[in-house]
């Protein structure tokens, strides 16, 4: 239990510190909005040059505080640990990259060089796969992924798509200080960068398949998949058509990187059984997702 802990709270970490590295490297230098709290700290920091980590830290303070009851304590306890790990690489990575200007005005630096689309594109997905281990992990890195989260917790919505709505009117108000239509359609490409970037990865960790089975050694294949994958096996009584004799299936649901194992079994036990495998679009229950209101 302690490991595992321990564990997830260094998965955390790691997404944090991706997701610090993907604003603050490509967004933030380019101008690009990206959306939540993150995009309200820099849209702070072009208008008035207030650092972005401390208006991050304020903004997600208060937003924690209302989530206390929603999202619970222990969630609550990693977001605060993460809103400060983010604060700190964002402003720490920010005063790396900071240099006055001939002007006497500080500038950070662009290390794409005029590369404005490049920097959506990396930025977007190197902040897409932060906050998808982080989610993955049950983090946040707080702003409006508690609100995006506070949403999936009630409601079939995926993570991306809970985030896209909430985000969509921060993005927007970019134009009223840049009023630049250019920028402004960077910063919507990068929103649905990052936001594709996390279903992919969420949605691919999750994803589940159904395996159907039908052998003379049954009843071994059920119990070696029971024992070494941890997964509940269904037997269907069946008959075949052409023999009239009757046939006992294996109906499985399990995650897809346990497939690996589950055919290496099924080879082992009865390299002639007849196998099928099939994506399946969600799968709720124990060992699985929990279902949640309509």
């Amino acid at each position: 239990m302690i490991k595992e802990l321990i564990f997830s709270y260094f998965k955390i970490l790691i997404g944090l510190i991706v997701f610090s590295i993907g604003y603050t490297c490509f967004m933030l230098p380019y101008q690009i909005m990206s959306g939540g709290v993150a995009g309200i700290s820099a849209l702070i920091y072009y208008a008035t040059g207030f650092h972005a980590g401390y208006s991050f830290f304020i903004i997600n303070v208060v937003l924690i505080l209302m989530a206390w009851y929603t999202l619970g304590w222990r969630f609550c306890v990693r977001t605060i640990i993460a809103t400060v790990v983010v604060s700190f690489m964002i402003d720490y990575i920010q005063a790396m990259l900071t240099v006055v200007g001939p002007d006497g005005k500080e500038q950070m630096t662009q290390l794409l060089g005029n590369q404005m689309f490049m920097a959506c594109v990396i930025g977007a997905m190197i902040e897409g796969l932060g906050l998808a281990i982080v989610f993955l992990a049950g983090g946040s890195t707080g702003g409006t992924d508690i609100v995006a989260l506070t949403v999936n917790k009630y409601r079939n919505i995926s993570l991306g798509r809970a985030m896209l709505f909430v985000d969509i009117f921060v993005v927007g108000m970019s134009y009223f200080i840049f009023r630049d239509i250019q920028r402004l359609v960077a910063c919507y490409t990068t929103l649905f960068i990052s936001i594709t970037t996390i279903d992919y990865v969420v949605n691919g960790v999750r994803q589940s398949v159904q395996f159907t089975i039908i052998s003379t050694k049954y009843a071994e294949i059920a119990q070696a998949i029971c024992d070494k994958v941890d997964r509940g096996v269904t037997i269907l009584h069946g008959e075949g058509w052409y023999s009239k004799e009757p046939r006992s299936v294996l109906l499985i649901m399990a995650r897809r990187q346990e497939s690996r194992l589950i055919f290496q079994l099924i080879r082992i036990i009865d390299p002639k059984a007849f196998v099928t495998m099939s994506n399946v679009e969600g799968v709720f229950g124990e060992g699985f997702d929990k279902i949640k209101k309509g």
